[in-house]
């Protein structure tokens, strides 16, 4: 005899209790995660009552789960009394985050992932700064001094070749965009949130980024972090948004359209201009031409109209056609690569591997730059 599976009601969230206002609002985003949210947030909770002294909230943002997720999180809810929950329609870890922040009045936000991948014993450090008034946001670190980091050489390989693009093409101070484990001052969020588009992984990037820009301080604690191996980031998919967040950022601030508390510097804006549209007409014309065919013409034509584009902008010049030429050499001899060790790749791998011969040449024309650097200040000090 077939069984019909039992759907069971997704209750609402209750009105939060009259309690004392918390001082620290930390948000637990989470998307199908029946498995760890439940001894996560025992963990966490059982933690803040030992050693914050202040009083504090969880919220667990539901983002549109569909397994037993808002059941367990309304159960939480209801057993501990710092415990509240929200349940949003749709997903992405920016949309939560937006929702809970938006919704809180504690002085002080923040948010840590659900697998509790970084050290809680961090959490005060990241914390202290913003209730003293020294920073207006902070943020864990795994790539500065100090951080312990136990995770795959893909993922550590992954990881700090992004923050050094965000470096390349931004310009920015911070030295880790993406770890789960953030924090800002109220007043601070209310100025950002209404800038930051993204309602994804980019979120945190686009924060930090206008952030600095703005003049807001950052302040760094070197984190512990054990990778979660049942992470359910896809890599591919999520480097590509986040090449997409890059582009928009960077135009928005070459036009003026966010603002700016600091002098600007000089950033390689048009060459991840051309290396996003170069992957994105690659894949346009890969079934019709073959693939060293469609990574010439694609590559030729972003450059071409690159030219009038960002030639009237107050960026650097699209790349010369020495850069040019470097671009093709690279990219062509990465796909004959990938053809000789994969015969049956498809158009991600073929991507994928464009996308690291893009961020190859930026590699190496920065390292190039800073050594042109390193010898000018070492002329010019003993000149002095």
């Amino acid at each position: 005899m077939n069984h019909l599976p039992v759907i069971l009601p997704v209750p609402a969230p209750p009105p939060p209790a009259h309690r004392a206002e918390p001082v620290l609002d930390l948000a637990v985003p989470v998307f199908n995660e029946e498995t760890d949210l439940e001894p996560s947030v025992r963990r966490l909770h059982a933690h803040l009552r030992e050693t914050f002294p202040y009083p504090f909230r969880i919220t667990v943002a539901d983002n549109a789960s569909t397994d037993a997720t808002p059941l367990i999180a309304a159960r939480l809810a209801a057993e501990l009394p710092e415990v509240e929950w929200t349940r949003l329609a749709e997903k992405g870890r920016g949309r939560a985050l937006r929702a809970a922040w938006s919704a809180s009045s504690a002085p002080v936000v923040g948010y840590l992932d659900v697998d509790l991948s970084t050290g809680l014993t961090a959490l005060l450090p990241l914390v202290a700064p913003l209730l003293s008034g020294h920073s207006d946001l902070a943020i864990g670190t795994r790539l500065a001094p100090g951080a312990r980091v136990v995770r795959g050489p893909k993922r550590e390989a992954v990881s700090r070749c992004y923050n050094v693009l965000l470096r390349c093409t931004l310009s920015v101070g911070f030295s880790d965009a993406q770890c789960g484990f953030k924090a800002v001052r109220r007043d601070a969020a209310a100025r950002l949130l209404p800038l930051v588009r993204d309602p994804g992984w980019f979120f945190d990037t686009e924060l930090l980024v206008i952030a600095e820009r703005a003049g807001l301080r950052i302040h760094e604690v070197p984190v512990d972090w054990v990778d979660d191996p049942d992470s359910r980031v896809e890599l591919l998919s999520t480097a590509l948004a986040d090449l997409r967040g890059i582009a928009r950022v960077g135009l928005a601030l070459a036009r003026g359209a966010l603002p700016s508390g600091r002098p600007s510097r000089s950033y390689a804006l048009p060459a991840a201009v051309i290396a996003l549209a170069h992957l994105l007409l690659y894949a346009a014309l890969r079934p019709a031409a073959a693939a060293q065919v469609a990574n010439v013409l694609s590559l030729l034509v972003c450059w071409v109209l690159a030219q009038p584009v960002l030639g009237r902008s107050p960026l650097p010049p699209p790349p010369a056609p020495p850069a040019l030429a470097a671009r093709l050499a690279v990219s062509a001899g990465s796909l004959a690569v990938l053809r000789h060790a994969a015969t049956g790749a498809g158009l991600r791998a073929e991507l994928a591997v464009l996308a690291a011969a893009h961020l190859f040449v930026a590699l190496s024309v920065a390292a190039a730059r800073s050594a042109c650097g390193g010898r000018r200040r070492r002329t010019e000090s003993a000149a002095s």
